[in-house]
């Protein structure tokens, strides 16, 4: 038996799919805990009796950790660093010390944007393992912008220089020991490095909590089905596209049944929680089992919807706003499975266009099984669970060796 700490941001997208993987390791006889500084998320996404030990840090939504919901591009990327993931490692890492002293794990699980973990494990000397929870910085993100990549290796420099050990050398959202990476080259692309510490699972999806009641019934037989979600954190840039998407379906409504997510309720509804007669309009969706039931997914690019939706074979309409998603949405469409749209400008007309032909175009529908067939193949949690397996089965076989 083992011992393995999953070090985690306290983002949705980056808890998942550390979710199902730390169940499958404790299922096989593990010890398993979290590091996290929002012991509520975690505990709400991998089930009220996780042992997670509590870290400061800045949560998103709260204490000066809101992003302008109009920053892009470079600026985003700025505020990203700076006002979250640098802060946050920083706020982290006492509290992570703290859970190795506690915990004693044979393996640090580290989420690739929770610099804390790794520079830590680094500084114990333990084998820590990255959690790769999108694909975009083995995309080539930053091919072509050597300022950019130059900036964010000196604001790693530095905190490495606080937190972790001065004299180490590993990037750390790139483990030296395993990397984990949650796709398959299938959508990633030929770009995709390859290497004997680096092993693509394809998504980890586990169940998750129910959350409130989905009228299933209002589900037309007759008709498409088009889920329409901007994730769990750009709702407050969403108003103006959501507006425009419902418009297009509305157009669609005779042979199109839409479900649109709209957590901050910024459609007006007349029939609150039900939609109004053309569109289901509900803040909030159990989006694993409801993309069984969808024919195309309209979203922003997240990776984590990204993969669900083509885990299940579904083609999609992407229209990425910041961050890692105009990488991913092109990664869709250089797969064949989707096409891409403008966030900012584009129109009702320019959606029903794009939907219709991920609808109707038996290209985009053939890449999305493809990339489905790959995603299968891969293993998800299962494969995940047993490399972390023999790394910790490695390293305790390795301390053996330097204790005779």
């Amino acid at each position: 038996m083992s011992g393995f700490l999953f070090v985690v941001p306290p983002l949705v997208g980056h808890v998942n799919p550390a979710v199902g993987v730390a169940a499958r390791l404790a299922a096989r006889g593990h010890r398993v805990a979290w590091a996290c500084a929002d012991p509520s998320l975690v505990r709400r996404l991998a089930g009220r009796d996780a042992h997670v030990h509590a870290c400061a840090g800045p949560v998103p939504g709260v204490d000066g950790a809101v992003r302008p919901p109009g920053l892009r591009g470079a600026e985003a990327l700025r505020f990203l660093w700076e006002r979250y993931l640098v802060p946050l490692a920083d706020a982290m890492a006492p509290g992570v010390h703290a859970a190795v002293t506690d915990f004693r794990p044979d393996v640090l699980v580290v989420d690739q944007q929770a610099f804390a973990g790794a520079l830590v494990a680094e500084r114990l000397g333990l084998p820590w393992a990255t959690s790769a929870t999108t694909s975009a910085e083995f995309a080539g993100a930053y091919d072509g912008l050597p300022k950019v990549a130059e900036w964010l290796r000196e604001r790693l420099a530095e905190l490495r220089a606080r937190i972790g050990d001065p004299a180490g050398t590993a990037d750390p959202r790139y483990s030296p020991h395993l990397l984990l990476v949650f796709s398959t080259p299938e959508l990633i692309g030929p770009q995709a490095p390859l290497g004997p510490r680096i092993h693509y699972v394809g998504p980890s999806l586990a169940d998750r909590p129910a959350g409130p009641g989905f009228p299933w019934e209002r589900l037309d037989p007759g008709r498409a089905k088009v889920l329409v979600t901007l994730g769990t954190a750009n709702a407050d840039a969403g108003d103006r596209f959501l507006a425009e998407c419902r418009a297009a379906l509305r157009e669609r409504a005779d042979r199109v049944q839409a479900v649109l997510v709209d957590p901050a309720g910024t459609l007006p509804d007349d029939d609150p929680g039900k939609g109004d007669k053309d569109v289901l309009i509900l803040p909030a969706v159990p989006q694993l089992p409801l993309l069984g039931r969808m024919d195309a997914v309209v979203c922003h690019a997240g990776h984590n919807t990204v993969c669900e939706a083509l885990w299940h074979g579904v083609p999609l309409v992407v229209a990425p706003i910041r961050d890692d998603q105009p990488v991913v949405a092109a990664q869709v469409v250089d797969a064949g499975a989707g096409v891409r749209v403008r966030f900012g400008k584009v129109t009702a007309p320019r959606l029903g266009e794009a939907l219709d032909r991920v609808l109707y175009d038996r290209v985009h529908r053939a890449a999305a099984a493809r990339v489905r067939t790959a995603f299968r193949a891969a293993g998800g949690a299962r494969a995940a669970a047993a490399r972390l397996e023999r790394l910790a089965a490695d390293s305790s076989g390795r301390r053996a060796e330097e204790g005779r």
